[in-house]
């Protein structure tokens, strides 16, 4: 069955696969059209057949979320397909599991361009459209090693948690800045399992579950896109600048 539209648009980069598509295919269910980001291009033009069979319009774009310059591409042609953008979700991003005496320069600012800068880059695109519209959505995909230091017994990726760090003071800036057209928020998933998922995951995923989060489980995309649909289609919302940490209340982080 089609769903309904609404005749919103929704931007995710990093939308070719685990919890992007998951967040995705949500949000076409709850109606919106999507523009997906990535560099994996199979796996989006994947993910857009989904996004077509459940009747909504799609368009996928190629691109290092890295460049400022193609995230206004990116925009642009957005905006001239759908003539609109309401919802943006930074979901792209790359961990980095080396330690301080480990990771070289070009290890570190990759890291920081993949997680930190790619949300500057498509806030900065997306925002003057918002604001001309009046109203729009932001979600930018933290995670929970921002609020652990990102550093455990098996690895360290403090460079990650340092860039998943600053989406969160990002968050908070751009949520006074932009406000009140537009509602700013974070989220902080714990461990999620996809088809990626880190070989930490992989190998001691049950052990963790049964020993450190209260829910005894690790989480599945469809839990964080629940939130990112709640975020782009609450109304009326009094909710911006804030951090939903969605971890099952992983209490040994």
């Amino acid at each position: 069955m089609s769903a309904a539209g609404t005749g919103k648009v929704a931007l995710v980069t990093g939308g070719a696969r685990g919890i992007g598509r998951a967040c995705a295919r949500a949000l076409a269910a709850a109606g919106h059209d999507i523009v997906l980001v990535d560099l994996l291009l199979p796996e989006m033009e994947r993910t857009a057949g989904e996004i077509r069979e459940s009747g909504r319009k799609v368009a996928i774009f190629e691109a290092d979320v890295a460049s400022f310059g193609r995230a206004q591409e990116v925009a642009d042609a957005a905006k001239a397909e759908f003539g609109r953008i309401d919802f943006l979700l930074n979901n792209a991003g790359k961990a980095m599991p080396k330690g301080i005496l480990e990771i070289t320069e070009e290890e570190f600012d990759r890291t920081l361009a993949i997680n930190l800068k790619s949300c500057f880059n498509y806030v900065r695109a997306v925002a003057p459209l918002m604001l001309e519209q009046g109203a729009g959505r932001i979600a930018s995909m933290s995670s929970l090693n921002a609020l652990s230091g990102g550093v455990t017994a098996a690895v360290s990726r403090f460079a990650y948690a340092s860039a998943k760090a600053g989406i969160l003071g990002m968050t908070r800036s751009l949520a006074k800045e932009l406000g009140p057209a537009i509602h700013v928020n974070a989220i902080c998933p714990g461990l999620i399992e996809t088809e990626l998922g880190n070989a930490v995951t992989r190998a001691r995923g049950p052990e963790i579950a049964a020993r450190d989060i209260a829910l005894r489980r690790l989480g599945s995309p469809d839990d964080i896109a629940q939130l990112v649909v709640f975020l782009a289609t609450s109304e009326p919302c009094f909710i911006t600048g804030q951090t939903f940490t969605v971890d099952g209340f992983h209490y040994n982080c």
